[in-house]
């Protein structure tokens, strides 16, 4: 049986166990509550296994051990960046927000500011930093499963981007958060299953000397021991140096400012649970990031890497998945192709379960804050508001799969690092702000989440990343005066800055004298799950 044979039927039983977990949540989904929170039900060991499971994207399992792969000691600094980005998220975020909030991010800035014009730029930000990050999923899915199934075709990507946007639009509507939450714990143990087995088998090849590994890594690639000191890819020149710092900021101050991620804070019972949840996420996260240094560097010493072979021809995207084939015992033989179709199908997995968790906290967004809190004034019923929910995830899904299929062109990674980058200027500042600054208030929170949004994505426009020689968009044209291809060092402090002074030129009275009931709340949790309006 061929690997093509194996992985679709691999696949097939991934979509039908998702479909039929997804059928027996929507059984217990009643309730706001429900459909948002998961009833704040779930253990805080599930719950890590759901937010692991919603963090390590296709662009980690793929993206940063092809990094590893292709560019030695640089590309394990994405591994190292994204595992520092937890320790931001539990000490300022997890705790404080389960408690402060109750749906959405928004929930929690709203509580002392005027509700309007808060809950109106909160879910701005959420639908802007989800649609890129769901872009980045879809583009890669398509990419990914016609060259494993060996399908090819521009109308058979397409095709394949709408099965996967269907499925992700099923999962939202008919599940809720916890269909949702169930495909993704699922995801985050074949996830976790497949890249124990391929490390184990990686490092048995080279009798579990991991300086025999390093060492065959370096031959293998062309770059000697220059594969394995920093500067191979970011030492170029300063201005190299400064975009990798940028990019760092951006994923290190990221994580903790992402609606997909904040939202599974609320899906835990006590605060307590909260903090377990984020120390599970800490281990299985590290764990896998750890790992993936034997699967980059596996890659690098027993694959080809250089620019004619298949690992530098798919951008790195293919090194994982061929190295499961190679250590199953290489191309055409059984045990590669088996382990080939499950890494194939854990890829798949992946991609599902991140889609489905951006979708519902899009669809979240925009039922709770604009519907219910803008539009009704707080007098939605919860009926209503799980309707225009699950409306709002059609649409939500129907634009993303409108936008992956003129998106096929773009780099992944720039979609990636745009999201994060976009969710630490505008959102990390608002939310740290209003816990810890008294003052802070309506103004500086609006100015603060779109002044970060728009120098983000303004200085990215600027940037070579989108005109000029290396541009996705323009190559004919060169209008990049900004230099850096990620702006985050100067979009994070923007966005600080502009809360600031949003701030200080004004006065609002009200939101100082309800500081104080606000911090109470964030550090007891007292009447979390009640209204959160003051």
């Amino acid at each position: 049986m061929s690997s093509e044979t194996l992985s679709t039927i691999l696949f097939l039983v991934v979509v039908a166990v998702t479909i039929g977990i997804t059928f027996w949540a929507s059984r217990n989904t009643k309730s706001a509550a429900d459909y948002y929170a998961g009833g704040r039900n779930f253990s805080g060991f599930q719950n890590g296994l759901a937010i692991s499971g919603d963090y390590m994207s296709a662009a980690s399992f793929l993206g940063i051990s092809g990094a590893i792969a292709l560019s030695g000691y640089d590309g394990f600094l994405y591994s190292i960046g994204f595992l520092v980005a937890w320790l931001i998220a539990l000490l300022l975020v997890a705790e404080l927000l389960r408690n402060s909030g109750r749906f959405t991010m928004a929930d929690q800035l709203a509580y002392r500011m005027r509700q309007r014009p808060v809950r109106t730029a909160a879910a701005t930000s959420t639908v802007v930093v989800s649609i890129f990050y769901l872009l980045a999923q879809m583009v890669g899915a398509g990419a990914l499963v016609t060259l494993l199934l060996g399908i090819e075709g521009e109308w058979a990507i397409r095709l394949t981007i709408i099965a996967v946007g269907l499925l992700m639009i099923f999962y939202v509507v008919v599940g809720g958060m916890k269909g949702t939450t169930w495909v993704q714990i699922v995801k985050a143990v074949l996830l976790m299953t497949g890249t124990i087995l391929i490390t184990v088998l990686v490092l048995a090849e080279f009798d579990f000397n991991l300086s025999d590994l390093l060492g065959a890594a370096a031959s293998n690639s062309g770059k000697g021991d220059a594969f394995l000191e920093p500067g191979l890819k970011y030492g170029i020149n300063t201005t190299s140096q400064i975009d990798f710092l940028s990019l760092g900021l951006a994923l290190v101050l990221g994580t903790a400012g992402l609606p997909h991620i904040l939202i599974r804070f609320y899906t835990v019972p006590t605060a307590k649970d909260a903090r377990t949840s984020v120390n599970w996420a800490i281990g299985l996260i590290g764990s896998f990031y750890l790992m993936t240094l034997v699967l980059g560097f596996g890659a690098a010493a027993l694959l080809n890497v250089g620019p004619d072979g298949d690992v530098a021809a798919s951008g790195g995207n293919l090194a994982s998945p061929l190295l499961a084939e190679e250590v199953g015992g290489g191309a055409g033989s059984n045990g590669g192709a088996i382990l080939l179709a499950f890494i194939a199908a854990v890829a798949f997995a992946t991609i599902l379960a991140v889609v489905a968790g951006l979708t519902l906290t899009s669809a979240s967004s925009v039922a709770h804050d604009l519907y219910a809190n803008v539009w009704k004034k707080g007098k939605a019923s919860e009926t209503d508001e799980v309707r225009v929910a699950r409306i709002a995830a059609f649409a939500i899904g129907g634009v993303a799969i409108v936008l992956s299929i003129f998106a096929q062109d773009l780099n992944i990674a720039f979609l990636v690092a745009l999201a994060f980058a976009v969710a630490a200027s505008g959102n990390l500042p608002a939310l740290v702000m209003n816990l810890f600054w008294k003052k802070f208030n309506t103004r500086g929170a609006t100015w603060s989440i779109y002044g970060g949004i728009i120098t983000c994505v303004g200085l990215v426009f600027f940037s070579p990343t989108v005109s000029g020689p290396t541009g996705v968009f323009w190559t004919s044209v060169d209008f990049s005066w900004f230099p850096l291809a990620n702006p985050g060092i100067i979009s994070i402090p923007a966005g600080f800055l502009f809360g600031i002074l949003g701030t200080l030129t004004s006065r609002e009275p009200e939101a100082e004298d309800a500081y104080s009931e606000l911090e109470v709340r964030a550090l007891t949790g007292a009447g979390a799950e009640k209204a959160t309006v003051h």
